[in-house]
């Protein structure tokens, strides 16, 4: 015979049951996702929290009390990692905002030396404005984009194969490479 259980499940919604079951369902969701919405599947059906971790495929039923009392708290939520370790963010939502401004402006030859961004290129404009950043690491501005849904590599505009802009004393010129077709194949 088990133990009252200190903290039960709340009365799970219609909308919250058929998500936690698509969850369950996809073979596309991470593992640890899954395995939670089958723990709290588990135990709104009415197992006990070492049968609901079992179901799950985990060892022991403590982990599931806990996710029983955050997902009480938190709602589904509770289905989502939480911070792992390490150093806090120091960026928040205004910043990662500022680091997408200044990467969707295009950027301007003369002030910072670029036809296109790269991350360094980025960094350098992001700590040299007056309203920026002073210790952006290149990190931060890469998780930043990620999360923001940009894949650096295709969303980057990038200069015609075998051209590039160089500036010269008589101006900037257009250099172009004959060899360029060539050297890709």
């Amino acid at each position: 015979m088990s133990r009252r259980q200190k903290d039960p499940l709340r009365p799970l919604s219609s909308e919250e049951r058929a998500l936690l079951e698509q969850v369950q369902r996809a073979r596309s969701e991470r593992a640890e996702r899954v395995a939670r919405a089958t723990a709290l599947l588990a135990v709104a059906d009415g197992a006990s929290y070492t049968a609901a971790a079992q179901r799950a495929g985990r060892k022991s039923g403590d982990g599931v009390a806990q996710l029983v009392a955050r997902f009480n708290a938190h709602g589904l939520a509770a289905l989502d990692s939480r911070h792992g370790g390490g150093p806090a963010r120091q960026y928040g939502a205004t910043e990662q905002e500022r680091i997408l401004a200044a990467f969707r402006r295009p950027p301007d030859r003369a002030q910072d030396r670029t036809a296109t961004w790269s991350l360094t290129t980025l960094q350098r404009a992001l700590r040299r404005a007056p309203d920026g950043l002073p210790q952006v690491s290149t990190f931060t501005i890469l998780q930043t984009l990620y999360e923001a849904g940009y894949s650096y590599q295709r969303s980057r505009s990038w200069c015609h194969t075998g051209t590039a802009r160089r500036q010269r004393k008589r101006g900037v010129v257009t250099v172009t490479d004959p060899d360029a077709t060539p050297k890709k194949s």
